[in-house]
């Protein structure tokens, strides 16, 4: 975790040599659980705003489908109105369902851009800061 972690413990300033046992395991404990707990605060902050960004990218492809949909009834309209009277009014309609089915598939493809971008939604900074944590505890350990 890349911030420090609080000491609750009145005996802090004790260098850890002239503590006990059971002061340091004390210690142990309460430092522990103040690291889990900031990592989850982390995991957590990093979830929220993958899953916000995934909504808007699924919010951007369903727009995409509807105008998709509206452009398969203007092409029907032209198909319709080209059947019906053979004059310039098919050609209009033909050239409005073609735009609103290229806005189509440019919302779809920004939607997909961007539900990609939020997949996998793992916490990658808690991860790697529970990664740092673990090898900082090891190296000390070895001392």
């Amino acid at each position: 975790m890349t911030r420090p972690i609080q000491n609750s413990d009145p005996g802090a300033a004790t260098a850890p040599g002239e503590l006990s046992t059971g002061e340091l395991l004390a210690r142990l404990s309460t430092q522990v659980t103040e690291l889990v707990r900031g990592e989850l605060q982390l995991a957590t902050a990093e979830l929220t705003a993958k899953g916000k960004r995934a909504g808007v990218g699924a919010g951007l492809a369903g727009a995409g489908g509807v105008v998709a949909l509206f452009g398969v009834g203007a092409l029907v309209a032209a198909a319709i109105a080209a059947l019906a009277l053979v004059t310039p009014v098919w050609l209009a309609a033909v050239i409005v369902g073609i735009v609103l089915l290229a806005v189509a598939g440019v919302l779809a493809l920004v939607g997909r851009s961007s539900i990609k971008k939020a997949v996998p939604p793992t916490p990658e900074r808690a991860v790697r800061s529970v990664q740092e944590d673990v090898a900082t505890v090891k190296e000390a350990v070895r001392r």
